[in-house]
């Protein structure tokens, strides 16, 4: 964000003041993650460990005074904040927010979060309603014509069909979606979660998409959105979270969180000016954006 929207930003909250409507947000907000401590096992790196608890190597670094060029410690204890903001629309049991690289599964009364991997921006994730239609154990996976003519264009063996196998790159697990040849499943290649890494489907942790296998029925329904910046008023609390626009579809993240918080009647709860700070950072994490009385 440059920093004359940035400064519009401000003085146009502070020149209209709060215009709050009517009507019922259209999804629940529900915070995730929190601060916790880790300690470092043997074959951690910085971005094995970001993938798997769902936080940015930039703020581990941060956050635990890091040298990116040094290995990391084993036996070290490191600060890991993933808090996220999940937004969960009515009746969706699998919200996943691409820009978050984030999936939400609603279990009952609890919301379990988990990182995933999503489409790169030349094979982007496509955004909708969908349901679950397939749960497959040990998968075999029938390659896509779109990617069997990307191996010969690099080269390789193109590849039409694999059965289950420790390089199947589906994993243990497929969970299909409505979508046409698109589904949530496993990896080989761990480190890719919290990436976008994909060829447009949702890539888990191995032990994340058992639990989420076990527990989602056929039928279920949900909903893929791409939401880089997200504001909400949960608990009382205002937060903000601000991701970077890597799909390139949301040059008005500015003017959303503005007009979002007056919708809602909640503009005057914002500390403005950390609402740009953070906004400015893109560190992918749920802030609390509260102007203290």
């Amino acid at each position: 964000m440059s920093r004359a929207l940035c400064l519009a930003l401000i003085v146009l909250v502070w020149s209209t003041g709060e215009r709050a409507l009517a009507q019922d947000t259209p999804w629940r907000a529900v915070l995730t993650g929190g601060i916790d401590e880790y300690v470092v096992r043997p074959g951690d790196t910085l971005a094995s460990v970001s993938a798997r608890f769902g936080t940015g190597t930039a703020t581990l670094v941060q956050l635990n005074k890091l040298d990116r060029a040094r290995p990391l410690v084993i036996g070290r204890w490191l600060t890991i904040d993933n808090r996220h903001i999940a937004a969960i629309d009515p009746g969706v049991e699998i919200a996943i927010n691409v820009a978050q690289r984030m999936l939400y599964f609603v279990d009952g009364d609890h919301v379990r979060a988990f990182p995933i991997a999503v489409g790169t921006r030349d094979w982007p994730t496509p955004l909708g309603a969908f349901s679950v239609v397939e749960k497959e154990e040990n998968p075999t996976w029938d390659v896509p014509s779109s990617i069997q003519e990307e191996m010969r264009l690099q080269g390789q063996p193109v590849v039409t069909r694999m059965p289950p196998s420790p390089r199947n790159p589906l994993g243990a697990y497929w969970i299909r979606l409505s979508f046409p040849n698109l589904g949530i499943h496993g990896t080989i290649a761990p480190a890719s979660v919290y990436r976008y890494a994909s060829h447009g489907c949702i890539r888990m942790h191995p032990e994340d998409v058992a639990a989420l296998f076990e527990r989602v029925m056929v039928g279920a329904a949900g909903v893929i959105r791409y939401q880089p910046v997200i504001i909400a008023m949960i608990e009382g609390r205002v937060y903000l979270e601000a991701h970077p626009d890597v799909y390139r579809r949301a040059p008005d993240a500015a003017n959303q969180v503005l007009e979002y918080s007056r919708g809602y009647g909640f503009a005057d709860r914002v500390d403005w000016p950390a609402t740009v700070r953070v906004m400015r950072e893109q560190r992918g994490l749920a802030v609390d954006v509260t102007k203290e009385d």
